[in-house]
């Protein structure tokens, strides 16, 4: 028996055989015939002022379109539901005297021709990447989506097709593969392409990309560039020095006393920030980075900054150079310990909406921050197309948010919280970024909450071992409605074993009418994951359900 996951534009499906019907939530439709082989039909309803369309592509079912009613039907019966209930249809079917069962889902979209439809590349192949071929598979303006190297999760779920040959970095790799496949959208996931400058060059080839060129890649490739663009523009955050002398930063060090936080300046993989205790665990710090190189050329210079008391939160805004369209917010838990203990991760789960983040904090962030970041960008001549992800401290003295981080990416894994929330199309979203035409564009998200709870490889954020076997995801996905797994460090050995080759492995992500529905499911699904060799925090959430 295969299951079907249905996109995310419905409420409840009917599946059934011209005798008998059933209805199924979206999250479990399952293809099944009751003697017959069966068939699913995939059906797009198109709303476009007071005008529908829809089509159905299947050899044993026949099409029809209509301007006021949808028509669903198969060789023996049809079935006529008006608009205002466009969430509940049926169909049946009779082919040769052999009785079969249909399987339909519904997308939601602008009335989107097959000819406007945009095939679409993912660049990276981790959990956010995943995520976001999740999304973009089920956007009605997508034909196709590709991502590139992609994962086994990925390409097993049928959300993306993965072109593991493909190195991103290789831009000229990447820009002959979108000619050649007409790629009209290019999504760059991980933070190094765009660094890199793989923007830029997509851009030069005139094929639109969703992510910054590599000179405004700098908020997050550099924090020395960050912090100068926070003090030149008066966005609030830590008070800080940068140093590439051991002696001087200990000094500053001794003179401010800890708690202090250290930070390598460049990119390193979400392991570059030490939060010292001690003035001992600082210098320790320091001395990793700027003596030992424990983190290469991007340990070369570091900053020491304030230690920010309070609660953390994650900010998310696509920006198109001139405007800014906040997202959801959503909150990760960066220790790799209950109660938020042992050293700092790329992050153990995740939820939205984050309740530390009300309405007037994000109005807050949006003038105080993202807004002052994006015209400071287009002043230094270096213009922010992409999603700013901000990540904040809510200080606990003052309740007033301050700017710990920039990242130019989707978070991760809170893009997975907030790829299974959106209702939006983000075909046309991130296009409208790409072509500067955000202003007035606004988002939609479910209503209730979304959690993901990481599954890592015992040992991280330090040495792990690799090619541990994992089994009984496809039941862990089926332990509650609304659950995703999203693949990040996994493969197939050469017995086809699914296995782990990565620190973090697995986002077991789970939607529900509040946050204690998403967290019960998550963990429900978590529960029936069989891999003895990997761990998991139980505490996600902990801070908005206590």
């Amino acid at each position: 028996m295969t299951s079907l996951v249905a996109p995310m534009f419905c409420s409840e499906v009917y599946i059934g055989s011209c005798y008998s019907w059933k209805r199924v939530s979206r999250e479990n439709i399952m293809m099944f015939g009751p003697r017959m082989k069966a068939c699913a039909l995939k059906v797009s309803f198109g709303f476009s002022n007071s005008s529908m369309c829809y089509s159905i592509k299947n050899s044993n079912a026949r099409s029809f379109s209509s301007r006021s009613d949808v028509w669903i039907g198969g060789g023996f019966g049809l079935a006529s539901e008006r608009k205002s209930d466009l969430h509940r249809w049926m169909m049946g079917g009779r082919n040769g005297g052999g009785r079969e069962s249909f399987v339909v889902s519904c997308i939601a979209s602008d009335g989107v021709s097959e000819e406007e439809k945009v095939s679409v590349l993912v660049i990276g192949g981790g959990g956010r990447e995943h995520a976001l071929c999740y999304a973009l598979q089920r956007s009605p303006s997508s034909s196709t989506v590709y991502c590139a190297p992609g994962n086994v999760g990925i390409s097993s779920s049928g959300d993306a097709i993965c072109v593991e040959d493909m190195d991103p970095c290789d831009s000229s790799a990447v820009i002959s593969f979108c000619q050649k496949q007409g790629i009209g959208l290019v999504v760059v996931g991980p933070e190094g392409p765009l660094v890199s400058g793989l923007a830029n060059d997509l851009a030069k080839a005139g094929i639109p990309t969703f992510g910054p060129s590599s000179e405004a890649a700098a908020l997050e490739g550099s924090k020395d560039f960050m912090k100068n663009l926070c003090y030149k523009y008066g966005i609030p955050t830590a008070k800080y020095q940068t140093f590439t002398d051991a002696t001087a930063a200990k000094q500053y060090i001794s003179d401010q006393g800890a708690p202090i936080v250290v930070k390598a300046d460049g990119l390193a993989a979400g392991k570059g920030v030490v939060v010292a205790m001690s003035v001992d665990e600082a210098y320790e710090a320091v001395d990793s980075m700027l003596v030992n190189n424990v983190f290469g050329m991007a340990g070369s210079r570091i900053i020491v900054e304030e230690f920010l008391e309070g609660e953390e939160a994650s900010f998310f805004a696509l920006v198109d150079g001139e405007n800014a369209v906040p997202l959801e917010s959503a909150q990760d838990h960066k220790r790799v310990g209950d109660g938020d203990t042992g050293p700092n991760t790329g992050g153990m789960g995740a939820y939205s909406p984050a309740p530390v983040l009300t309405k007037e904090l994000q109005n807050l962030v949006m003038k105080s921050i993202i807004i002052p970041t994006v015209q400071g960008m287009a002043a230094e001549g270096c213009k922010f197309v992409g999603v700013l992800y901000a990540g904040l401290m809510i200080e606990k003295k003052s309740g007033l948010p301050k700017l710990i981080e920039y990242n130019v990416r989707f978070g991760d894994p809170e893009c997975q919280v907030l790829m299974m929330r959106l209702e939006s199309d983000l075909v046309q979203i991130l296009l409208a970024a790409c072509r500067g035409e955000l202003e007035g564009v606004s988002v939609d998200w479910s209503h209730g909450s979304a959690m993901v709870v990481v599954m890592a490889s015992d040992g991280y954020p330090g040495n792990y071992k690799k090619g541990t076997v994992i089994s009984n995801i496809i039941e862990a996905e089926q332990a509650a409605p609304s659950v995703k797994i999203f693949h990040a460090g996994t493969a197939l050995d050469s017995e086809g074993n699914l296995v782990a080759v990565g620190g973090r492995v697995l986002g077991v992500t789970a939607k529900g009418v509040d946050l204690q529905e998403a967290r019960d499911r998550a963990y429900q699904a978590v529960e029936r994951v069989k891999w003895p060799e990997g761990f998991y925090r139980r505490d996600i959430g902990w801070r908005a359900l206590s």
